[in-house]
């Protein structure tokens, strides 16, 4: 019998069992769609998280007196230097805009530096009768603050050093805060020029952002920028208010050597002793996304133990019906040895149901997991997933599955006696 001769007559067998096929073919396809499913997703909220948190990119970091996500009290851990403890330091020492404006006039390493105050996110924006929430978020920047933070211009112009150092009430509102005032099918160029009042105070409109989607729920359109200054004259609370200080170097190679020439330029800015820590933090860009993702990577082994407890029971279940159909075939099977089909044509015949049952398993499970997976993909906005590694993983998998199944069903099968196998009822 040629393989040909082989495969077609597996694929008559597999039809002619459409029931007992399809309900083999539905657990394996649950098993890899949990598998793929649960990968696509996580792929999206990956992608989603270095859309969010790396604005800069990989080749940025920032500089602040606390991180949003540390929960020791403000106080550095311990660390060790040259096998000495260091001495602990506050990190609530809120950076002041002298410091910050110091730091940036020191640091020479050839890199894009960036000085930046929050103004809170319960401001609202007023034109006309036209009134915004109270949850506009207003950020103080200055004329790299667009650049380092992935914001682009729509409409109108940047922040510049004018701008900035006489702290003038000018700004740059989001899309939301655009539509909200002037109307959801505005020209992007209207606002310009126009005076808004942001808490009461008034601001002139310079520039319009390119709209950037949401985050976690939170709009990243609802938002004015303006300059540090004017943000420290009239939004931040000077007890509490912090600057922060972000700085994009030219080259990824080097961001390590620009990450330890700023530290050693702000020690000395912050006045830290030589075996104090340092009472401030440095965060790579992608730090934030890191931390997320392996926050939430125990999804991705919670995904291959589903997807390995479903697909062993499919292999069992697979298994007992190849058993089954030896029972039931063993007189085609005698016929096949009688007319000069060898024990490996028997062999292989049912190796290759097995196989295909579950590869049929594997495609029907991967399209599945793929269209689930990219439900969260819409839900967040971010572009069509598809986790190859993980697809080509599915179709071995699937096939290992089929053939350890069929193994012993194709081997007994070999086996038959055709004399006995032919008399068999």
């Amino acid at each position: 019998m040629k393989i040909t001769d082989t495969l077609s007559l597996s694929f008559r067998t597999i039809r002619s069992n459409k029931l007992r096929t399809g309900i083999t073919v539905a657990i394996i396809a649950l098993g890899i769609a949990a598998l793929i499913g649960i990968n696509t997703a996580i792929q999206a909220i990956s992608q989603k998280f270095m859309e969010s948190f790396s604005s800069m990119g990989a080749n940025g970091f920032t500089i602040r007196y606390r991180s949003a996500f540390r929960f020791d009290r403000g106080e550095l851990k311990k660390e060790k230097k040259d096998g000495k403890k260091l001495k602990k330091s506050n990190v609530n020492k809120p950076i002041t805009r002298e410091q910050a404006e110091a730091f940036k006039q020191r640091y020479n390493y050839p890199a894009k530096v960036s000085l930046s105050l929050g103004g809170g996110n319960n401001n609202t924006a007023a034109f006309g009768n036209k009134k915004t929430n109270p949850t506009v978020w207003v950020n103080g920047g200055d004329e790299n603050y667009l650049d380092l933070n992935g914001y682009t211009i729509a409409a109108g112009r940047n922040l510049n050093e004018l701008d900035v150092s006489s702290g003038r009430n000018v700004c740059i509102i989001g899309k939301d805060v655009a539509e909200k005032l002037f109307g959801a099918n505005t020209n992007l160029e209207q606002p310009l020029e126009k005076i808004i009042k942001v808490n009461s105070i008034p601001f002139r409109v310079i520039g319009v952002l390119q709209p950037r989607g949401s985050t976690f729920g939170r709009s990243l359109d609802n938002n004015i920028i303006t300059s540090f200054n004017s943000v420290r004259r009239f939004f931040a609370n000077s007890a509490s208010s912090s600057f922060s200080i972000g700085v994009k170097s030219p080259d990824i190679i080097n961001i390590e050597t620009a990450i330890g020439e700023a530290e050693g330029v702000f020690r000395v800015i912050r006045k830290n002793e030589i075996k104090e820590e340092s009472n401030f933090l440095i965060d790579k860009s992608d730090a934030f996304a890191e931390m997320a993702m392996r926050q939430i990577g125990w999804l991705t082994a919670s995904a291959v133990v589903i997807g390995f407890i479903t697909l062993m029971g499919a292999a069992i279940g697979l298994m007992n019906i190849m058993l089954v159909a030896v029972t039931e075939r063993t007189k085609e099977v005698g016929l096949i040895k009688a007319i000069g089909g060898k024990q490996r044509n028997v062999r292989w015949q049912f190796l290759y149901e097995s196989i295909l049952i579950s590869l049929m398993g594997a495609v029907i499970g991967i399209v599945i997991g793929i269209l689930l997976g990219n439900i969260v993909s819409m839900l967040m906005s971010t572009g069509f997933v598809v986790p190859w590694i993980w697809v080509f993983m599915g179709v071995i998998i699937c096939t290992i599955v089929g053939l350890a199944a069929g193994v012993y069903p194709a081997y007994k099968a070999s086996k038959l006696n055709p004399i006995e196998a032919l008399r068999y009822e």
